[in-house]
């Protein structure tokens, strides 16, 4: 079985053909700057050199109709015909919570994508682009929706309720989400099969440490609580988002300087976070290098960082009731040594001690101690695949 995964941003395509036999990538890429004149399509079949074009693509029709032209190519392709694909994947932001699982994609699914893009005007009317394209490019091939949102529709309400008027939330859907639950579920689940338990049985955290990041507490393989709420601004300090902040400051900034809500909203989720306390970059690999080498503001940026990481993880340990398993993924989570040694430091009282030569070469276990610490690289790609293929085969049997 051939699976064609998709995940469509605003003026971006990523994608990957997975053949699911044995879970082999066969080919990858991403389609940037739709919409420009001066788009780029950037692929790499398995076993051939990466390859990088410059393209004409004014819209998502003309992306995935390029994406399946270079699939079939004579010289870079995977496939000779489209028909090969089994199944397509797609990466969508907001079900609300009216999805708790991924799902085959109907037209009343579609118009459940539409009626949530009210939760993410910045994404799902792009991934429903995608849904689209493909139903029109590649008919007769079904579509399977996997949702950022779904994991976290296990949270109890006493984790996803705001304290707000409840018509807030019985008219106008006003609640917790939650997101990156694609990754949350797939690193969860890896964890529990590396230790060789049922995840019923385990108590496991979560760090998705990207340039967007959020903290999940799974128990017995559900989401009981996350640290990103109704967007994805709430919770821990990000690339260029605030995280955590008193939502007085919305009306009292707006009144400072002058600002439009949209204004203030933008200054939070695009100029804030890192960014702004490093008056600089938002990139964790530069402020890294800076704060090793004790250079101020980058040394206090990292640690607040780490101060809010610690802080949601004994909070959500606490949540659990203990703990058996630590996660780190993502770009951060994955690959800095430096930040998960700050961290770690602090959560001896858990039960966790480290081996600092395997933290260093980001080795799968880096834990010595009862509580396993555990970096796995995250592979949302993958996930959607498996879910699509799940679903294929129920709908065959």
């Amino acid at each position: 079985m051939k699976v064609l995964v998709v995940n469509c941003g605003s003026s971006s395509v990523k994608f990957q053909l997975i053949e699911m036999d044995n879970e082999v990538v066969l080919a990858k890429g991403v389609l940037d700057r739709i919409g420009l004149t001066d788009s780029t399509l950037s692929y790499k079949p398995a076993g051939k050199d990466k390859v990088k074009k410059t393209h004409k693509i004014p819209n998502h029709n003309t992306a995935i109709s390029l994406v399946l032209d270079t699939l079939m190519d004579d010289t870079i392709g995977v496939i000779k015909d489209k028909n090969e694909i089994d199944g397509i994947g797609h990466r969508l932001v907001h079900g609300g919570e009216k999805y708790s699982d991924s799902v085959a994609i109907t037209d009343k699914v579609k118009e459940e994508i539409k009626e949530c893009s009210r939760f993410a005007p910045l994404h799902n009317p792009h991934n429903l682009a995608g849904v689209l394209a493909c139903e029109e490019l590649l008919p007769g091939i079904p579509q399977i929706g996997v949702f950022d949102t779904a994991f976290h529709q296990t949270l109890p309400k006493t984790a996803y309720m705001y304290a707000l008027p409840m018509e807030l939330y019985r008219e106008n859907g006003i609640r917790r989400y939650g997101f990156h639950g694609t990754s949350h579920a797939y690193v969860a689940r890896q964890a529990a099969e590396y230790v060789g338990k049922p995840i019923e049985t385990l108590k496991i955290i979560t760090c998705h440490l990207g340039n967007g990041a959020s903290v999940t507490a799974v128990d017995g393989g559900k989401s009981v609580e996350t640290s990103m709420g109704f967007t994805p601004l709430e919770g821990l300090i990000m690339g260029t988002r605030c995280g955590d902040i008193d939502p007085a400051l919305v009306p009292y900034i707006a009144q400072l300087k002058d600002l439009t809500i949209q204004q203030v909203d933008d200054l939070l989720n695009k100029q804030s976070g890192m960014l702004a306390l490093t008056e600089d970059t938002s990139d964790m690999r530069d402020i890294e290098d800076k704060s090793i080498a004790g250079i101020e503001p980058y040394v206090m940026a990292n640690d607040i960082y780490c101060h809010r990481l610690i802080k949601y993880i004994g909070a959500y340990t606490a949540v659990l009731g203990g703990l058996d398993i630590l996660v780190f993924t993502a770009g951060v989570g994955e690959r800095s040594p430096y930040i998960r040694e700050i961290v770690l430091r602090n959560l001896g009282y858990l039960g966790i001690t480290f081996d600092k030569t395997k933290n260093e070469k980001n080795a799968f276990e880096i834990s010595t101690g009862k509580t396993k610490v555990l970096v796995i690289p995250t592979n949302e790609e993958l996930a959607i695949a498996r879910d699509t293929k799940r679903i294929l085969m129920s709908k065959s049997s």
